[in-house]
């Protein structure tokens, strides 16, 4: 009985602590740090969803440098001194130079979404002397609807197994002229 009243009496609470470690202040701060990681980490990953991607295309010169071009006064040399190099140029027609810029924003995967276009037509007269500047935004543009037709082509029309079957006769030689056999 003095055996039993010795564990009961603290000799006890001495076994079970010494059977369960306790946490040194190192594992606390490790662990600390770790969970602390894995929240920055989420963190991180979430807001990566959320912000988009803008992402600015073409060429729009400087609105300073187009008014000081007058028209009538300089030619095409004097514009592309000022603006630089058009988007695009129109060869049918009227004597014609695009600068296009757009700025779009994409999130994660998602389409593209235009936030701001703008085109500034240089128009020149016969002379290639400046006749007009011209600034448009994306409120001018218009949806172009594609037509979907099939254009006809002549020959045969071959299924997918006259296809492979073309193709291994091909390799085999079963398909070659009489000239060449």
């Amino acid at each position: 009985m003095a055996m039993c009243d010795g564990i009961i009496g603290g000799e006890y609470h001495k076994l079970v602590n010494n059977a369960m470690p306790t946490k040194t202040s190192r594992e606390k701060l490790l662990r600390r740090i770790a969970h602390g990681a894995i929240i920055v980490t989420i963190g991180i990953s979430l807001s990566a969803c959320t912000a988009g991607r803008i992402a600015t295309r073409g060429n729009l010169p400087d609105p300073e440098r187009v008014a000081e071009l007058k028209p009538g006064e300089v030619n095409k040399d004097d514009v592309l001194d000022a603006l630089g190099s058009p988007s695009s140029i129109n060869i049918f027609g009227k004597e014609t130079w695009y600068y296009i810029s757009e700025k779009t924003e994409t999130l994660a995967f998602f389409k593209p979404e235009v936030l701001e276009r703008k085109v500034l037509i240089v128009e020149f007269n016969k002379k290639a002397k400046l006749a007009q500047i011209v600034s448009v935004g994306l409120d001018a543009g218009r949806e172009v609807t594609l037509v979907e037709r099939i254009t006809p082509t002549f020959g045969e029309k071959l299924t997918v197994l006259d296809q492979l079957l073309g193709n291994l006769r091909r390799f085999s030689g079963q398909n070659k002229p009489k000239a060449q056999q």
